[in-house]
């Protein structure tokens, strides 16, 4: 058996989300229980929300798969370039996952008969190539509620150091700013990502405060619509 078709047998296997020890599988594949351990640390590696340890067993803690869906040609089209946006733009581990997904759904899917192989360009300003850097730590603490140090470059050119509670990142075409609570004014703000000169996680997590939180952040906008970031 290749070893592509032993991962994809491993997930359907997993798919219960019962957890299954390694002799198990073992046994059910065909091989060794050291083949296991190295095809699970594979998928673990991968990104995939498999959870588990020699001796213990393995566990999927979430489903990784889509309902079927039919869609029309332009919502296809849509999928595509929204896909080649991604994969072409700043944030490094997103348009590696891009590229990944294209390749997926071109498996699935007939090509565009009409389409040229490249209609589509992104050309990134230097905006948004500085923020690049950052954008994988900041989406990062997003998730994890994790409070952020940064050193930042105020639009009068002073270099200031906050302590934020990021929210949200916004992507304005050319820039990238990220919505955050600043605890030493005591109020939103917007930073722009190309202005942050240095970024630490500080390990902090934070609490879901009222009149801190994105919730709050969004009703604010809709009271007062924010306009373009400076350039």
């Amino acid at each position: 058996m290749r070893r592509t078709d032993r991962l994809f047998d491993l997930i359907q296997i997993l798919r219960d989300g019962r957890l299954h020890r390694a002799s198990e599988m073992a046994d059910r594949l065909e091989v060794s229980v050291r083949t296991i351990w190295r095809d699970m640390a594979t998928l673990m590696a991968s990104g995939l929300p498999v959870e588990g340890e020699r001796g213990v067993g393995y566990i999927l803690r979430a489903p990784i798969t889509l309902p079927p869906m039919i869609l029309t040609g332009a919502e296809l089209e849509a999928l595509r370039l929204g896909v080649r946006l991604v994969a072409e733009g700043a944030d490094p581990g997103l348009a590696r996952a891009a590229r990944m997904l294209a390749t997926k759904i071109a498996s699935v899917t007939p090509a565009p008969p009409d389409a040229a192989e490249d209609d589509l360009f992104v050309f990134t300003g230097q905006e948004t190539k500085r923020a690049a850097a950052h954008l994988p730590i900041i989406r990062k603490a997003i998730r994890a509620r994790e409070r952020l140090t940064i050193t930042y470059i105020d639009h009068d050119g002073r270099e200031t150091h906050r302590d934020i509670r990021p929210l949200q990142l916004e992507f304005w075409g050319r820039v990238w700013t990220l919505a955050a609570w600043c605890e030493a004014r005591g109020d939103f703000r917007a930073f722009r990502l190309d202005r942050i000169m240095a970024l630490d996680a500080t390990g902090e997590t934070f609490p879901d405060e009222p009149g801190r939180s994105l919730a709050d952040y969004r009703a604010s906008l809709s009271e007062s619509p924010p306009g373009a970031p400076a350039p």
